[in-house]
């Protein structure tokens, strides 16, 4: 089985964006705010939304499954209040929880938090509650700056984060470390921050003891890990500076990458670099780069084609592929063991 753990709902259908505009646009003039039932969306239309984009992309590439969480650059937590994020977020969620019950044997969700800047984090936790007990979901998006590319909010190692933190071990779920669009004119979303934020991530996590307080909590740092397994050299001098443990013990309990790189040089690296029980695969499809590779013929998003060509065994391709996301993501498992897969 191959499982993608880097999927998001960047295809829903025109309703749900046409109603996030008529939500912001409410928060300025409250008279304009739409009701949540006013969205309307029909089975049909999200079985049209899938199955002519990400599912059929899946089947030419041979995916079977896919992590599935709502579109990460629409989270957006920068933008209103923390009932502005929470409805939003109700919204998203439901839809995915939607697809993978339209689609069972090719999605699972995983649930954007209703962060907001300046919020008390235990405010997501009935979002997060409500996502596992009752839509099955198997994993939680965090953005670590719900500012929006101007990171107001602690470090992922301060205690702020902590009621998330204790609902994770409760339930036995990851989470990947996820920003959103940012409104900072400095850092294009996809091409700065994003991969900003994942070096960022990983440097708090190795300046600080987090893992002390948390020995079974798992971060998914996506995107290939930012800069971090790139510059694997400097991150191990700099926990030595620092009189930290090695790399290998201090953080790689806790932390993996995921394989959104987008050539083969870099998976390349990614594969000798990072032990393989750290990587696993993924392909943020549809995502932030969605063209075609002139150098290859064929899309930069098709990652499957990178680990096939990986100097790597297939011992190790399977480690990637299924088994350590089986380990990672215990719920999903628990899930596909349930169903005999």
């Amino acid at each position: 089985m191959i499982i993608d753990i880097h999927g998001h709902y960047t295809t829903a259908p025109k309703a749900l964006e046409a109603w996030r505009n008529r939500q912001v646009a409410g928060i300025g003039n409250p008279a304009e705010t739409p009701e949540v039932s006013e969205l309307r969306i029909a089975d049909d239309e999200l079985r049209e939304s899938i199955e002519s984009n990400q599912l059929r992309l899946m089947r030419e590439r041979g995916l079977d499954l896919t992590i599935f969480s709502p579109r990460a650059s629409f989270m957006a937590h920068h933008i209103g209040d923390f009932q502005v994020s929470s409805n939003w977020a109700a919204i998203c969620n439901e839809l995915c929880y939607r697809v993978s019950r339209l689609f069972p044997d090719h999605y699972t969700p995983a649930a954007m938090l209703p962060q907001s800047r300046g919020v008390d984090s235990a405010t997501c936790i009935p979002e997060l509650v409500k996502c596992v007990e009752q839509f099955g979901n198997v994993a939680i998006n965090l953005n670590p700056d719900p500012s929006g590319g101007h990171w107001s909010s602690p470090p992922l190692s301060d205690r702020y984060w902590y009621p998330i933190y204790e609902k994770m071990i409760e339930y036995d779920i990851p989470a990947m470390i996820h920003v959103s669009t940012s409104c900072n004119p400095c850092f294009h979303t996809t091409g700065a921050h994003y991969l900003n934020a994942d070096t960022t991530a990983f440097m708090q996590c190795l300046t600080s003891d987090l893992f002390k307080d948390f020995p079974t909590l798992r971060f998914i740092i996506p995107h290939g890990g930012g800069a971090v397994p790139y510059h694997w050299g400097r991150f191990r001098g700099l926990a030595q500076e620092m009189k930290k443990p090695l790399l290998k013990d201090h953080l790689l309990n806790n932390i993996f990458f995921d394989t959104c790189v987008y050539h083969q040089p870099g998976v390349d690296l990614l594969t000798r670099v990072i032990p393989v029980d750290n990587i696993l695969f993924a392909s943020e499809m549809m995502g932030a780069v969605r063209g075609i590779d002139p150098e290859t013929g064929h899309h930069y998003d098709d990652t499957k084609r990178y680990i096939e060509a990986a100097h790597i065994d297939s011992a190790h391709r399977h480690k990637i592929y299924e088994a350590n996301t089986r380990r990672v993501y215990p719920r999903l498992d628990a899930a596909l063991k349930a169903k005999g897969r």
